[in-house]
């Protein structure tokens, strides 16, 4: 687990984005079973907490036939209701924030680590740029993917394919057309737990940079210390689950460290959604109990 106080990182610490691991030659399967897991979600839950149309069309095709054909399959162990209502609450909070975002005159949305989001494809704000950023080789999966579903790529997406190894993410986004004097807001899903530190920081500092007004949302793990006994167990059970595709968690916070972090990394507005409020803004009164667990928040931070 990485140290998450950074009053003594050194400058160096903030030029280099990584984000997740990804074997050369094929994109990252830990994005191919998030969106799986998104995919039952539309079939599985009802009312679904996050609707997306494209769900089933962007998965691998035998995948999406077998979840049509038998959903109650996927349905296959206690943990499943959690990863579905996890994945579906990030989403739907991500895009209910952009919708406020977008109200307030942002037209820029870059999705960091984009994996096989479907935003993009279904995007209902004529004005929106969305700029999806991620590595070169889940980008190429996805529009191999794109392109056998006969999903439409509209002139409102730029593709921003970048190996963040060794690549600095102002500058890919600047080649992209992205306008640092332009207010922005950033997605950044399913990523934050399996970087270090450094890179955290270093595109948190990126983003507190941009125009005001610009925000970012992300999830992040919390400290597994703070968790109770079964909450421990739970985690550790993920852990090695993604620990044994080449995917492992790195980092965890606690919430308050979390803030100090963000306030040095320069947003002035910061809301964290813990689990009761997310279960209470989007899952109460359901008759299914769908909720997620624990160890799941939510930050959106405004510049």
């Amino acid at each position: 687990m990485s140290n998450v106080l950074v009053r003594g990182l050194p400058p160096s610490a903030y030029s280099s984005h990584k984000m997740s691991p990804v074997k050369e030659g094929q994109g990252s399967r830990t994005a191919e079973r998030v969106a799986e897991r998104r995919a039952q979600h539309q079939v599985l839950d009802v009312p679904a907490v996050f609707v997306d149309p494209l769900a089933l069309r962007i998965i691998d095709p035998p995948v999406a036939a077998r979840i049509r054909e038998n959903p109650q399959a996927f349905n296959d162990s206690l943990l499943s209701p959690f990863l579905r209502a996890a994945f579906a609450v990030r989403s739907r909070l991500a895009e209910d924030q952009l919708a406020v975002a977008v109200a307030g005159g942002v037209s820029q949305y870059v999705v960091l680590g984009a994996g096989f989001d479907t935003f993009a494809y279904r995007n209902p704000f004529s004005n929106l740029r969305v700029f999806e950023v991620d590595h070169p080789a889940t980008q190429a999966a996805k529009r191999r993917r794109l392109a056998e579903a006969g999903i439409a790529v509209p002139e409102s997406v730029t593709y921003v394919s970048t190996d963040f190894a060794s690549q600095s993410l102002g500058e890919s986004l600047s080649r992209a057309g992205f306008r640092e004097d332009a207010p922005a807001f950033v997605s950044w899903l399913g990523v934050v737990p399996y970087l270090e530190l450094e890179a955290i920081a270093a595109t948190l500092r990126f983003v507190g940079a941009l125009e005001p007004t610009s925000a970012i949302v992300f999830d992040y793990g919390t400290d597994p210390s703070s968790l109770s006994w079964i909450g421990r167990r739970v985690f550790s059970r993920m852990a090695r689950r993604v620990a044994a595709i080449g995917e492992p968690w790195k980092t965890f916070f606690k919430p308050e460290e979390l803030l100090d972090l963000l306030r040095m990394c320069g947003f002035t507005q910061i809301k964290d959604y813990d689990p009761k409020e997310l279960n209470g803004l989007y899952f109460a009164g359901r008759r299914d109990r769908l909720r997620i667990g624990e160890m799941l928040h939510i930050a959106l931070a405004v510049v």
